[in-house]
């Protein structure tokens, strides 16, 4: 109950300053701390071309630019904006790009009732920006957060395209990323409260590497770090690590089938809220004794929804000291088909660095003898997950000022 009471005053607090650098020009209004991005700019700002659909991050009809990078304006707190940089689609006025793209969309028939088109840009923007030699496959992949209920993409696709090839043949100079913004005069008599970063990265951590070196950077893939510490000698630690069925009995909802001690074949169960998720799938193992490093290469396919999922996964051993250890863990991942949305949120970095800390414990427990029937959780709730983030957010932001 105490915590339902601090969680119902944080939603209840009072209207704050918000400052944007919205299309190009300084706006400032009065928001409540949950207000979120597409609400402000369209409440408060009178800017309604960008759409709110499904209001979960899923479908991607009010993706708009911050800082030049595309993100859910329906999932973005407008707090967490505060000085920044915010382009929606009616802040691109001249922009050659832009001016091509839609004039594409159009020629292409890449819009029907409309509904996801501002977002749709939105997203294209970004993909003719960031990747000027993009195929079919890729324009896809980058577009699988955006929902169309109307065309079948394939206009939307060959709109692309068309830009893509348009530019090569016909270069036009790119337009220059959005400046930092000088940050808006605060009036003393309305100070803002600052926005605090709660996924920071650590003191610096060196990164778990593969035997046969570093992972190289991968267009589409995202790259995550952390590392947890456990209460036993480096040695005992990379011993329990080899043993795989031990280690997937630390993650929750994985389960190994096969294991030759080279390649395993396994599935792991994951919920988006009502969503239920099973990617089958199969590694490679790779150990380094000398380095105690290893790396886990796999991919994976959800029988339901059709979702590809890749994945590196490389950890490294680390004594502090003869009784305490440290695991550097790095991920590299890349999520295809219906589920990709997913993995745009910034929560997702938030979401992967929790079962990290979940592995870590669940390790420490089977280290210490306790048995797999012990460990919580068949299956992970991704949208539990999220919630418990969301409220640690809340009060990093609010609760404890």
């Amino acid at each position: 109950m105490k915590m339902n009471e601090e969680f119902g005053a944080t939603l209840t607090a009072a209207p704050q300053p918000i400052r944007l650098h919205l299309n190009g020009a300084w706006v400032r209004h009065d928001a409540t701390p949950r207000t979120h991005l597409g609400d402000f700019v369209r409440d408060h700002c009178g800017l309604t071309g960008t759409h709110l659909g499904c209001e979960h991050g899923v479908c991607g009809a009010c993706t708009v630019l911050v800082d030049d990078q595309p993100v859910r304006s329906c999932i973005t707190f407008a707090v967490a904006c505060d000085q920044k940089d915010v382009r929606t689609i009616e802040g691109y006025g001249d922009d050659p790009w832009m001016a091509k793209l839609r004039a594409a969309f159009s020629r292409e028939h890449a819009l029907q009732c409309g509904y996801c088109t501002p977002g749709m840009l939105a997203t294209a923007y970004d993909i003719v920006r960031r990747l000027p030699d993009a195929d079919e496959e890729r324009i896809r992949i980058e577009l699988s957060g955006n929902l169309c209920r109307c065309t079948g993409y394939v206009g939307i696709v060959r709109a692309i395209q068309s830009v893509l090839a348009d530019l090569k043949s016909e270069p036009v100079a790119q337009p220059a990323p959005a400046a930092a913004p000088t940050p808006a005069p605060v009036k003393a008599a309305a100070p803002m409260r600052p926005f605090v970063a709660v996924n920071q990265a650590p003191a610096a951590v060196p990164a778990a590497q593969a035997p046969s070196g570093a992972t190289e950077s991968r267009k589409g893939w995202s790259h995550i770090e952390d590392s947890f510490t456990v209460d036993f000698p480096a040695q005992q630690v990379w011993d329990f690590m080899g043993n795989v069925e031990a280690l997937a009995s630390c993650l929750p909802g994985a389960e190994v089938l096969e294991n030759d001690g080279r390649s395993v074949k396994g599935r792991i169960a994951i919920k988006f809220g009502p969503i239920a998720a099973a990617f089958n799938g199969s590694a490679v193992l790779e150990r380094d004794d000398a380095a105690r490093s290893g790396m886990l290469r796999g991919a994976g396919t959800d029988s339901i929804s059709q979702s590809r999922a890749k994945g590196d996964v490389g950890y490294r051993i680390v004594a502090i000291d003869d009784r305490r250890t440290r695991v550097d863990i790095t991920l590299d991942h890349m999520l295809q088909g219906a589920l990709a949305q997913f993995s745009r949120s910034g929560l997702v970095r938030d979401f992967v660095t929790r079962m990290i800390a979940d592995f870590g414990r669940n390790l420490a427990a089977r280290m210490g003898g306790a048995g797999a029937a012990d460990l919580p959780a068949k299956s992970v709730s991704v949208v539990g997950a999220v919630l418990q983030i969301l409220w640690a957010r809340l009060k990093r932001l609010f609760g404890r000022q």
